[in-house]
């Protein structure tokens, strides 16, 4: 059986979407292909949430490959779950399937930023538990 594919949508592809690739890969790579992706894009992943990542998890996501694209480099997915639209969410060519309704850690304490890395592991491990 195919797995499906999961995209993780925000605006610029940095943080949230980024960190749930990562737990995608990580935590639920039986169960669906994890990609994240943006309208716009960043010169490199926020360095906040690289340093806690693997601090937390021993996660790396660039030495992992992980950098900021647009919706269009990745493939067409089966389930598309929006970061939180606290800003504007991003067109994608259809609707989302869930918006996990995260505010952005950036530029904000590392306990915020553990806060939201904590909800993307649990949205995380839900989805691959709905998907199964």
């Amino acid at each position: 059986m195919k797995k499906r594919k999961a995209a993780f949508i925000c605006v610029h592809n940095s943080c949230r979407s980024q960190i749930a690739e990562a737990f995608g890969r990580h935590l639920a790579a039986d169960v669906f292909e994890s990609y994240s992706a943006g309208t716009e894009t960043k010169p490199q992943i926020n360095q906040d949430a690289v340093r806690i990542m693997k601090e937390l998890y021993g996660i790396d996501m660039e030495a992992e490959g992980q950098y900021s694209k647009l919706i269009d480099e990745i493939p067409a997915p089966d389930t598309a779950i929006s970061m939180g639209c606290n800003v504007s969410c991003p067109f994608i060519g259809r609707p989302f399937d869930d918006n996990w309704g995260l505010d952005d850690p950036t530029g904000k304490s590392d306990e915020e930023f553990r806060r939201v890395i904590e909800e993307i592991r649990k949205n995380i491990l839900a989805l691959k538990e709905k998907l199964q």
